[in-house]
């Protein structure tokens, strides 16, 4: 395709008739549109509606199917996807490892998918575990951290990650999860700062060893919401030690906005700051529900706080976001 001011110097120079520039023009004016990210969308969607289906069929099918026979098609789903994955597999290596064809992905999904899909089938069916739900979802989360690492997949490692919270909240509380489903607990708060921590932790150790370098995004991002959601649930919670967690939700912050000013990413500049905003409204609305003397003169400021504030966040995410892409054009 040729460039514009090429297409100008063989008109100006008469080598290209007005007719034939116009087109050659247009021709190059078309730019062509990339598919990649829709194609790997629908093939996405694709394997989330398989292993759905499956689940739809072996609902509705158990009487006539039997267990057995549904048991031994996922397992067989899932032992042609690792079996598929093992044989064409790259070289592990510490770096970033491409796929070697662009079905890689999907069929590790499928086949990670269809084991969670197996051990919960065969949990509800025969209690292999018995009473020790943790196993049923411990041995899965061994095995999707080692599939991310060996196959080197983003998507499998959010999938372990989020098993080993379950994991984390089923051990410290599971009659009250599966059974009366009490989140409202200072447990589960804790064991949310604590997994919280230990991801910022694996996400620096990562970065810092260069043991797959780029795992380290995923890791602080779940560890950062996860930290935002267990302070303000610790300030909802514990009513007379509120101000403690805002404390601690303050430098959670800080550290977050001098991550995000470092590496110059608005996504994480704008997450510590919603939460921070949270927060700080949190504290407002407490203190002005203390003066029960100005009735309705609370209620006012209330609105008039939220207007303003509103507006002053707005004013401050444009603006560094603003310096932000000022100073990476530098």
């Amino acid at each position: 395709m040729m460039n514009l001011p090429l297409l100008h110097q063989l008109h100006s120079q008469g080598l290209l008739s007005d007719e034939s520039f116009e087109k050659a023009k247009s021709q190059s004016a078309s730019k062509l549109f990339s598919l990649h990210w829709e194609l790997k969308t629908i093939l996405y969607l694709g394997i989330m509606l398989l292993s759905s289906g499956i689940g739809i069929l072996v609902y509705k099918n158990i009487d006539s199917i039997g267990h057995q026979v549904i048991l031994l098609f996922i397992a067989l789903v899932c032992a042609g996807s690792f079996f598929y994955c093992f044989k064409h597999k790259l070289p592990f290596s510490t770096e970033r490892v491409l796929a070697p064809n662009s079905f890689f992905d999907y069929i590790l999904l499928l086949g990670c998918l269809m084991f969670i899909t197996f051990i919960a089938y065969f949990q509800y069916q025969y209690n292999v575990f018995g009473s020790r739900y943790g196993l049923a979802v411990f041995f899965p989360m061994l095995i999707l951290f080692f599939s991310a690492y060996y196959f080197d997949h983003l998507g499998i490692l959010s999938l372990a990650i989020t098993n080993m919270a379950a994991w984390l909240g089923i051990t410290v509380t599971p009659l009250r999860i599966l059974q009366a489903n009490d989140f409202n607990s200072i447990s589960i708060i804790l064991t949310g700062v604590f997994l919280g921590a230990v991801l910022i932790a694996m996400a620096l150790a990562t970065d810092k060893r260069n043991i797959k370098k780029h795992f380290a995004f995923t890791y602080s991002n779940f560890g950062m919401h996860i930290l935002f959601i267990a302070c303000l649930a610790g300030m909802f919670y514990f009513d007379g030690l509120y101000v403690l967690w805002f404390f601690l939700l303050a430098g959670i912050v800080f550290y977050f906005y001098t991550k995000a000013i470092a590496n110059k990413s608005f996504y994480i500049l704008l997450i510590c700051t919603l939460y921070a905003y949270i927060g700080i409204s949190y504290v407002v609305i407490r203190l002005l529900s203390y003066i029960s003397s100005l009735d309705l003169a609370a209620v006012y400021l209330g609105f008039i706080y939220f207007i303003a504030s509103g507006t002053m966040l707005i004013i401050f995410l444009m603006r560094t976001n603003k310096k932000m892409k000022l100073h990476d054009s530098v």
